[in-house]
Parts: structure tokens; C-alpha cells; sequence
């Protein structure tokens, strides 16, 4: 039993005005008698390794380590996976609401906090501690069979703890996760499809439905779970990166566009987002959505050299001549060494027979680089 008097607490916040707040808090309350704290993820990953806490309370977002990565390293760690966490986050930060529920947080505070709200939350979360629910001892005995390798007996504790809470996302996620480790994968992707349909915001159970359909080349199934994750949360761009990649590459032109849209709109940089899309829809001969793209980079910022040469790239695909010189020239204007956007010049101006122009161009190649193959060989062509 946890006696709240007497808790060895953990504070981690990159913020020492908000560690010294907790502090102040705390002793205020009367709650906890050792007090620890960490700047980071990893420093309090740190303290965990060589000091026994009874409760952690987390800031959602550090640098280093996040309070979500932490969290998933707690609870990976047999050593103090049971530890309870109380995560602390700015209501801003979206993505908290739609995995505390169905995560391993066993509570959550928005700032600014407040006494009552931390008082209230400590209490109810150590109370949980002490007198674990029904649902909780049946979820913990499977988690131990599963660890020994007794899948089936497992599976039987979450359909026991189901019967008390049937619409528990968690535990039909648990049940879905067991089935895959005895080859029952119909019965895995039904559970886990329930599981989704009693949870809008169950964003991990997706997550697995999408790796799921991603194993099996179910590819339009994962490209439809992958929106409804990216409309909740941040996390997994790269994964979605890779699966619109795979999309495009499979003739799934819609969906693939689709994903790339909303990883571009939710994501906080948005720029280096839309330059990756840019580049992967090049690699893969998708010329139409990155010429919107490139206009609104442009427009943004004027000057990105990068951006309007391979502009000029997409206009050349798809056989507008005229614009795409124009893009080039303007590159080399601004960029006087920039070899590539005169070589696009030179192969312009001699397609339209300009052998002069051309020639121009070839000889400012090959001033800057005497051995430039490209320009050789065209020359040789002249």
C-alpha cells in the first residue's frame, strides 16, 4: 500500500519554473516526503534506474525525450513498469486526449495547474494503486501468462475483465493482440476493429490495424486507417510518409495524395513536410499535386532556389517548355553557380534549336566544372 504522506515522487519538466511550482505544491498539500526531479525523459529514466519512486508526474512535452517516450520506456521495463504516471500537458496539446484513455497513463492535469486539481489527481491515482478494480487485476494476470507464453490462458483473463467492461478499447485491443500471437489473425482484426468502433480516438488500436493491413498488402485498408490516425494525432508522420510513398508506387494516386495533405496541414513544420512530399512525388513521376505545392512554397518564401528549379523540373515533365526555362533562368540569375539549372537551360535552347544559346551556357558548365559529362556530351551532340 501507498501512503500519500510518505510517496517518493518523481517530477520531470523541462521547465524549472514549473518543477519549483510542483515543489511549492506539493509541500503545500502535504503530499509526498522525497522529492526528485529530472529536466527531461531521459535524465528521469536516469533517477527511476537508481531510485525507487512511488508515483511520477510527467510534462507531456521536453526536449531529449518526451513525456509520451518516457512513458512508453517505463512501461517496457519490467523493473517499474507498474509505476503510476500522471501526465502533465497544456490543453493545446491534442494529441494527449486522444491516447490518455487507452494508454498506459493512469491520469492527466492541464496547465496551469492548480492545487485542487493536483491534490484530487494524486489521490485518485494512488488510490487506484492501492485497490486495483476488477478489470485491472484480470488485465495484469494476462499481461504475466502472455510473458510466460500461456496465450491462451490469457486470453481467457481479458474475456473475463470484457465481461465487466465491454466497450473497453484497451482490453478488446489486448484480446486482438493475443489472437495474432497464436496465427488467429481473423479473430485479431475483428477484436481489434470493435475496438476502434467503440473508441473514435483510440488512435494505437489503428495503429496496429494499419501495420496489420500494411503485412497482409491490404494497402487501402491501411491508407484509410492512416487518416483517421493523422486526424488525431502527430506521431506517426513518418510512418505515413512511408505508407503514401507505398501508395503512389501501387497506383493508389487518391489516397496517397489524401495522406500527404493531412501530414501537411498537422504538422508543425510544415515546409520541410511539403518539400519531402514534393520530392517523394517526383521520385515516383506525380507531377500535378507538387506544382500546387511548389506555388505555395514559392509564394511563401520567394528566394527558396531549390523549390523554383524543381518547379522548372515538373514544368519540363509534363512538356511546358516555356515555363520551365522561365523557372530555370530565374535560377540563374539569383544562383550564378547553380550547374544543373544551366544545363536545363542548354538542353532548352538547344531542343528548340537555339545552338548558340546553348552553347553559351554549356561553356559557363564547364568553366565551373571542366568535366561536367553531361555538358560534354551535349556538346559533342552541337
Amino acid at each position: 500500500m501507498i501512503n500519500i504522506e510518505n510517496l517518493s515522487i518523481l517530477v520531470v519538466d523541462d521547465m524549472k519554473s514549473m518543477r519549483l511550482t510542483i515543489r511549492k505544491m506539493l509541500k503545500n498539500l502535504k503530499i509526498g516526503k522525497n522529492l526528485r526531479f529530472a529536466e527531461d525523459g531521459k535524465q528521469g529514466l536516469e533517477v527511476l534506474h537508481n531510485t525507487q519512486c512511488d508515483l511520477a508526474i510527467i510534462d507531456w512535452n521536453m526536449p531529449v525525450m518526451t513525456g509520451i517516450e518516457m512513458l512508453e520506456k517505463i512501461r517496457d521495463d519490467k523493473a517499474f513498469r507498474d509505476l503510476p504516471v500522471i501526465m502533465v500537458t497544456a490543453e493545446a496539446e491534442r494529441d494527449i486526449v486522444s491516447e490518455v484513455a487507452e494508454s498506459e497513463i493512469d491520469g492527466y492535469l492541464l496547465k496551469p495547474l492548480t492545487l485542487a486539481a493536483l491534490d484530487g489527481k494524486i489521490k485518485a491515482v494512488i488510490d487506484k494503486a492501492n485497490h486495483p478494480d476488477v478489470v485491472a487485476k484480470h488485465r495484469l494476470k494476462a499481461r504475466d501468462l502472455e510473458e510466460m507464453g500461456d496465450y491462451e490462458t490469457a486470453i481467457e483473463q481479458i474475456r473475463i475483465a470484457l465481461v465487466h467492461k465491454p466497450s473497453a478499447s484497451r482490453l478488446l485491443r489486448q484480446l486482438g493482440l493475443l489472437h495474432f500471437k497464436i496465427k488467429k489473425n481473423t479473430i485479431a482484426e475483428k477484436c481489434l476493429l470493435k475496438a476502434v468502433s467503440v473508441n473514435k480516438q483510440d488512435t494505437i488500436t489503428r495503429v496496429y490495424l494499419a501495420d496489420y493491413y500494411l503485412r497482409m498488402n491490404r494497402l487501402e485498408e491501411a491508407g484509410k486507417y492512416f487518416l483517421e490516425i493523422l486526424s488525431l494525432s502527430n506521431r506517426y508522420n513518418d510512418k505515413a510518409f512511408d505508407l503514401g510513398k507505398k501508395l503512389l508506387k501501387n497506383n493508389f494516386r487518391r489516397l496517397s495524395l489524401d495522406i500527404f495533405s493531412r501530414v501537411i496541414a498537422r504538422s508543425k513544420k510544415q515546409n520541410a513536410a511539403r518539400e519531402k512530399v514534393i520530392d517523394i512525388c517526383l521520385a515516383n513521376n506525380e507531377f500535378e499535386y507538387p506544382k500546387a505545392l511548389l506555388d505555395q512554397s514559392i509564394k511563401e518564401n520567394p528566394s527558396n532556389y531549390d523549390m523554383i528549379y524543381k518547379t522548372g523540373l515538373i514544368y519540363q515533365e509534363v512538356g511546358d517548355w516555356e515555363k520551365a526555362l522561365k523557372y530555370f533562368i530565374d535560377v540563374d540569375r539569383h544562383v550564378r553557380s547553380h550547374v544543373e539549372a544551366k544545363f536545363q537551360i542548354a538542353k532548352i535552347y538547344f531542343m528548340n534549336r537555339k545552338v548558340l544559346q546553348a552553347d553559351d551556357y554549356l561553356n559557363q558548365i564547364l568553366r565551373i566544372d571542366p568535366r561536367n559529362e553531361e555538358a560534354l556530351a551535349l556538346r559533342r551532340e552541337i
